[in-house]
């Protein structure tokens, strides 16, 4: 049970040499005027980084017998223990680990002891890494990905040592391994305060609050819309753009549903997902979905026919957004306007081990459905599942369903109600090793009405 007195805990987390005590220093300096705790953790016989930290107002606790997520953790609850009998008001906690700690145990400290859930807010989980020398453990260094995975923030440091184009790979690489994090890119880890401190991250209300899409999901393609098309000829228009082919599906739906829809983006990522191209312009019948490619020869763009059979809702899919390429469909010329589009996050190549699976569905669950997968699911994937959130529609509840879990460790209660009759739906993800969207997704959907 969570009050307005609980205070919130930080931890900061980042493998050897990453920048986690120079983070720390510009905390214990800046004058920002509050209250905060430190607790420290050192991994060997002798402990130095207490000695590193410049001497400030704020109280450092060290502990050095071992690492925070193993046998040290009864140090930590008894650290935070008394830290509940001050007096005084604390502002904040914060939590820095050994580089080799996985961050997951300290998080499950304040889901397993109902005093710790009481006094203190895990706030977020805050990882530094070092934008130079991390790729030489993303691969090899299980806690390297883990505290990536794990993070609510990442710090992506030492970003004067690396140029833009390797920044930029180097963040395409944190997303494709979590998502959900906010990334923030740092030069001797300045950041303001605000945006690592107190910022209820590990709060997934408040992330949906302040990011409602950041469980859009991520498909082959970008953009989808439905087109109401007569029989006939109709034409596809490109202009130029970024790329020098576009990628695209065009196939008729049954009706303007929501289960159509949600059929047709199912089987879109099929199709993208096949090696059926043509890689020439030409003619498209519809029906008969097939993927397409329209290769713009020496930059100029490219017009694609469709010839429909008979009248009725098509939809189009394509790999890029349709500003992009000024993209139009035409019937005489005139230009048609979608009944209704979507947008999505555009795929990337995932690491092959740790990735993020998001899901996102309008339908109500069956709580006993959604009960049962979720309880196998911890049974049986609950090592590989480092972390996961979600915002549920349970079928008769008034309000939202909210959960996240660490590992076997899940916590789950009912939230506030919903807005109104658009608001409700499902939003989850999970963050792990070795995910299987399509299993994962197929489990969940057994559980909708």
């Amino acid at each position: 049970m969570q009050t307005t007195n609980q205070i919130p805990v930080t931890v900061l987390t980042g493998f050897l040499g990453s920048g986690k005590t120079t983070l720390l220093n510009r905390i214990l300096t800046e004058q920002h005027g509050k209250r905060i705790a430190v607790i420290e953790n050192e991994f060997g016989e002798i402990g130095i980084d207490n000695e590193l930290v410049i001497g400030a107002d704020e109280e450092i606790f060290e502990m050095n017998n071992g690492c925070i997520c193993c046998t040290v953790r009864g140090d930590l609850i008894r650290i935070l223990g008394n830290l509940m009998k001050r007096k005084d008001r604390l502002d904040a906690v914060l939590i820095e680990t050994t580089g080799l700690a996985d961050p997951a145990s300290v998080a499950q400290t304040f889901f397993v002891d109902d005093d710790m859930r009481a006094a203190f807010r895990l706030d977020a989980i805050v990882t530094m890494v070092d934008a130079k020398h991390v790729w030489q453990h993303l691969d090899s260094s299980s806690e390297c990905q883990e505290q990536i995975a794990f993070a609510d923030v990442t710090l992506i440091n030492k970003t004067d040592l690396v140029e833009a184009d390797g920044l930029a790979k180097l963040e395409a690489k944190i997303r494709s391994m979590n998502a959900v994090a906010r990334i923030h890119r740092t030069q001797d880890a300045a950041i303001a305060l605000d945006q690592i401190l107190n910022i209820r991250a590990f709060d997934l209300q408040n992330t949906l609050a302040t990011a409602p899409d950041f469980l859009k999901p991520e498909m082959p393609f970008e953009w989808a819309g439905v087109y109401q098309l007569e029989a006939g000829s109709h034409e596809l228009n490109f202009q130029p753009g970024p790329d020098p082919e576009m990628n695209f599906i065009a196939m008729p739906l049954t009706d303007t549903s929501e289960a159509s829809w949600t059929a047709a983006k199912a089987q879109a990522v099929r199709l993208f997902s096949g090696e059926s191209i043509e890689k020439k312009a030409g003619t498209m019948v519809v029906p008969g979905p097939k993927l397409q490619t329209l290769v713009f020869g020496e930059g100029k763009g490219g017009t694609f026919k469709l010839e429909s059979f008979q009248a009725g809702p098509v939809a189009v899919f394509t790999q890029h957004h349709p500003e992009e390429f000024q993209m139009t469909l035409t019937r005489g010329g005139k230009i048609l306007t979608p009944l209704r589009s979507e947008g999505f996050a555009a795929s990337h190549t995932h690491d092959q081990s740790v990735t993020s699976v998001g899901i996102s569905e309008r339908r109500a669950v069956a709580p006993e459905k959604f009960n049962g997968w979720l309880s196998e699911l911890l049974r049986e994937k609950s090592t590989d599942i480092y972390r996961m959130k979600g915002i549920v529609h349970l079928q008769g509840s008034p309000n939202r369903f909210v959960f996240q879990g660490v590992h076997m460790l899940f916590d789950g209660k009912p939230d506030r109600p919903w807005k109104d009759s658009s608001e409700p739906g499902n939003q989850l993800v999970f963050i792990g090793r070795n995910l299987n969207r399509a299993e994962l997704e197929q489990g969940f959907r057994a559980c909708l009405v």
